[in-house]
């Protein structure tokens, strides 16, 4: 066995690590966890939806997907955001329009995450619609089993009053 063949194993089992810590964090925070595959990686999904005085009696549903992967760069990031918001618009509940937004956090976690890939997800949050706002998510995984995290953390047009809860709910699921 080679030593480039240990790191990839102990890279995966750190993504793992995390993906498994991640799954944690989402059932301690009242989510509902479930999962599915994207192409043949597994995917953890995490979901809650809240409602507060503040946002004027809007309901946010907030859903994470996250998986781990040998590497990250930005079109295997922008893929898998696609699909990720794709396939959220079929779990969300409710009638979508001005009185349900759907926050995403479409989540890649690895132990090479190119810089392409975290440069796109700081750039900016991904808009589909006008009810889906997804925030993608890098996540550069050490042998610890802790992580480097990028995301876009600041305020968009759509769906801008729920920026603040949507970055406390990623701070607690995603810590770097």
């Amino acid at each position: 066995m080679t030593e480039q063949q240990i790191d990839g194993e102990s890279s995966a089992r750190a993504a793992a690590t995390y993906l498994a810590g991640l799954g944690e964090r989402l059932r301690g925070d009242g989510c509902v966890v479930t999962s599915t595959t994207w192409g043949d990686h597994p995917v953890v999904i995490g979901s809650r939806s809240d409602r507060r005085i503040q946002w004027f009696g809007t309901k946010v549903e907030l859903f994470v997907l996250a998986a781990a992967v040998p590497a990250v760069d930005q079109a295997v990031l922008a893929d898998y955001t696609g699909w990720a918001m794709d396939y959220t618009k079929h779990l969300r509940s409710g009638l979508p329009g001005a009185r349900n937004a759907a926050m995403i956090l479409p989540a890649l976690v690895s132990g090479s995450v190119q810089r392409s890939a975290t440069d796109w997800a700081a750039k900016d949050a991904r808009i589909l619609g006008t009810t889906l706002v997804g925030r993608p998510v890098t996540v550069q995984t050490a042998a610890t089993g802790a992580g480097r995290v990028t995301m876009y953390r600041g305020r968009v047009a759509w769906g801008g009053m729920f920026t603040g809860h949507v970055l406390e709910k990623a701070s607690l699921y995603f810590p770097g």
